[in-house]
């Protein structure tokens, strides 16, 4: 029995050794703990940090302010390495310190890349900056100062879904935008444009957004030259089809922007019939006189998509409608899809503006929905039989029915 209470007394003895043991290896940061007890704007910056990705990899006040964050005295902890808030001027070298020395970010993590900040030195931020600009964008106006989050994170300033509002906080402001004679509305603009749609609307996280078309740390605009290029990463085939057509050497010799000419850069709207001749958002007239061959077969040809598109939608109701009554329609539904994979086709075709080629995947599209037109016309008529047939049936029924309450009633009557 004693035995036991000393083992018992012992293990509690070591239990508590060990917390205590625990406690004194873990690191004070006493400039959280003074921090989080001032007003709102001192305290602010300690309650961002809980959640700071370097607060999670051990990094405490002192890595980027100086000073000794284990002294619990003022005095002693701003001592002579207490360097306080950094200058908008100083901010990109002191950042640089750690995540331009592979040493350190190898320790931390190997994948981040270690010229980030050479980077920055090259793109229009980083060149205003060398040259003492302070109102340009720094690491801390993109990423944030004390709840840096990791990119993956969906809270992080850097987080696709965040990017066009961090880079709008600037961008967006007129009277900043002036200095530079840059427009204040690329926010808005990218928001209404197809790319939002795609990455707001249906949550792709592949669709662009600004760092996709201008470079992260390195942010340029794409020049003349590069912007078909830059594109390119997202749509391959349409570039492709781009530079065998025509118009590759005639945009080269002019200085044309390939891709922006008809597209345009952040208010991209999707492609549409209205883009060509006689569309109502007709960008064939930049370049060509609508008295000219070229611009009324473009004309000719935007009717010949309009008038196929309508039949896809028309055949496309109608396997819908008989699919509804009943009726095994899979065969329909594979040409229909065949049938508009060509239409695509064709549409794609019109970056080439190979005519010939244009207008064989037209013919095939049609030949496939007159295969169509065919199986719906069968479709149909079995439909029609099985409705008077089951119209007939539940006639037959009925009389059946009643000639048999008759029957009935005839044979009560009978009854003495």
């Amino acid at each position: 029995m004693k035995r036991n209470l000393n083992q018992t007394l012992g293990l509690i003895l070591c239990f508590f050794i060990s917390i205590n043991w625990l406690f004194s290896q873990t690191k004070k940061n006493t400039c959280l703990d003074c921090h989080l007890q001032l007003e709102e704007k001192l305290a602010s910056p300690a309650q961002a940090f809980k959640i700071d990705i370097h607060a999670n990899y051990g990094f405490d006040c002192s890595a980027c302010h100086g000073g000794n964050s284990e002294k619990e005295e003022l005095e002693e902890a701003k001592d002579k390495s207490f360097k306080g808030i950094p200058s908008r001027q100083d901010i990109p070298k002191l950042c640089a310190s750690c995540h331009s020395d592979p040493n350190i970010m190898r320790r931390y993590n190997p994948n981040i890349r270690v010229d980030q900040f050479d980077l920055y030195l090259t793109s229009h931020h980083g060149r205003a900056w060398t040259k003492g600009d302070t109102k340009v964008a720094l690491c801390t106006d993109c990423h944030g100062a004390h709840g840096i989050q990791s990119a993956s994170m969906p809270q992080s300033l850097t987080f696709a879904w965040n990017i066009a509002a961090t880079c709008g906080r600037c961008h967006s402001d007129n009277n900043l935008m002036k200095n530079y004679g840059l427009p204040g509305q690329q926010e808005e603009d990218f928001r209404a444009s197809v790319h939002a749609q795609a990455l707001y609307e249906k949550k792709d996280l592949s669709a662009p957004t600004c760092n996709d078309c201008h470079g992260n740390h390195g942010a340029t605009p794409p020049e003349v030259a590069s912007v078909a290029n830059v594109c390119r990463q997202c749509h391959p085939s349409p570039a492709s089809l781009f530079s065998r057509s025509p118009h590759k050497a005639a945009f080269d010799e002019a200085g044309i922007a390939e891709c922006q000419a008809c597209h345009g850069h952040h208010r991209i709207e999707p492609p549409d019939y209205e883009l060509l001749p006689k569309g109502k958002k007709d960008v064939c007239l930049q370049c060509h006189n609508e008295n000219s061959r070229s611009y009324e077969e473009g004309s000719n040809l935007r009717e010949k998509f309009m008038a196929l598109d309508a039949q896809l939608e028309k055949v496309s109701f109608k396997i819908e409608k008989i699919a509804q009554q009943g009726i095994e329609i899979s065969e329909a539904r594979f040409l229909s899809q065949q049938a508009q994979s060509e239409f695509l086709e064709a549409r794609n075709l019109i970056h080439s503006l190979s005519l010939a080629e244009i207008e064989k995947k037209i013919k095939e599209s049609q030949a496939i929905i007159e295969k169509l037109s065919t199986l719906i016309t069968e479709a149909e008529r079995e439909a029609r039989l099985r409705k008077t047939g089951l119209i007939v049936a539940t006639l037959f029924l009925f009389l059946l029915a009643l000639a048999l309450w008759l029957k009935a009633r005839q044979l009560r009557r009978k009854r003495p």
